[in-house]
């Protein structure tokens, strides 16, 4: 990492050996906006990288697996998205953006620090859920040389049978153009965020500010992006490199807490992703993790260490075999 690198990275509030860089976008209707880059580098000096964009409702704060990466010679990079986590600006509707291709400007701007300033010329995506969406239609069509991309349960289609999927999304194209921002109702009782927080039933430490139990609102015009985008997917994508899709084993919509909040995904449909990660190009490995939660890395210990066992499997086979 260059001296000019190290000039615009300030501590990251992880603290150290995690920095931050703040990187200055275009402003929009709300006013300005921004985007945060953090990285953790490698032991020793390298031309590996792995780029890493988070989950609806998320930032990155996921430290074990930076340092799995890490371990294996890579500069761990994680992008906080405009209006997410230390992004968010009280200006701002969180989360908001009425196209996923307004992330693209950040995306860019991410990998080309990563890639040409930052000199890795094996840069690797990683995303989760929702970012696991927006990087495939970036790298679709972007067409950069990527080394590999790894999926944690990506959001692929929409939840909530055939009707929801039918009647329910022509509502929501029609609603989300002329409403945008008019809020859609929903019930969110907190168990998936409360079966990762310390302080509840899990074992990780998060910014309830940044990824609230309850979870943010949902507008029209933001879930308009996403099934627009989900259109697009299932048309076809090609992101010309190996991809790695990893899910729980299946789904669960447990009203309280209990083991099926810590041993399935309880926030997206397995058999979509199922169905659907192989519209993401020509080389897809699906891995379904029994006992997983939603964010595979923050499954419980032994699901979560099968995960990484399927990662630096499939790492080792596809992506760093030469």
């Amino acid at each position: 990492m260059s001296r000019r690198t190290l000039d615009v990275l300030e501590t990251d509030v992880l603290g150290e050996p995690y920095l931050a860089e703040t990187i200055t976008l275009p402003p929009d209707d709300e006013g300005p906006v921004v985007a945060t880059l953090v990285v953790r580098r490698a032991a020793q000096p390298t031309g590996r990288a792995v780029l890493h964009i988070h989950g609806f409702c998320d930032y990155f704060f996921q430290t074990a697996y930076a340092e799995w990466w890490n371990a294996r010679g890579y500069d761990f990079y994680a992008l906080d998205l405009r209006k997410y986590g230390r992004s968010l600006r009280p200006h701002q509707t969180p989360n908001y953006v009425a196209d996923l291709r307004e992330h693209f400007p950040e995306i860019d701007a991410a990998y080309l620090r990563v890639s040409e300033r930052d000199d890795h010329d094996h840069v690797v995506m990683s995303a989760h859920s929702t970012g696991g969406l927006i990087v495939s239609l970036w790298a679709n069509e972007r067409r950069h040389a990527l080394a590999g991309m790894v999926l944690n349960s990506p959001w692929l289609d929409m939840q909530g049978g055939p009707v929801m999927r039918g009647v329910g999304t022509t509502i929501v194209k029609q609603l989300g153009a002329r409403q945008p921002m008019r809020t859609i109702p929903r019930t969110i009782e907190g168990h998936y965020a409360a079966s990762l927080h310390a302080d509840h039933a899990g074992e990780w430490t998060f910014n309830l500010d940044w990824k609230p139990l309850g979870s943010f609102p949902v507008t029209f015009g933001w879930l308009r992006a996403i099934r627009m985008g989900h259109d697009e997917l299932h048309a076809g994508l090609e992101v010309g490199c190996p991809v790695l899709v990893l899910s729980s084993a299946g789904t669960r919509w447990p009203k309280e807490m209990g083991p099926d909040v810590h041993n399935y995904d309880i926030v997206l449909e397995v058999p979509q992703i199922r169905q659907w990660a192989t519209a993401l190009g020509s080389h897809v490995t699906y891995v379904a993790i029994e006992g997983a939660r939603h964010d595979v890395v923050l499954s419980l210990k032994e699901p979560r260490e099968k995960a990484y066992a399927e990662m630096g499997r499939w790492l080792g086979t596809y992506v760093d075999a030469d």
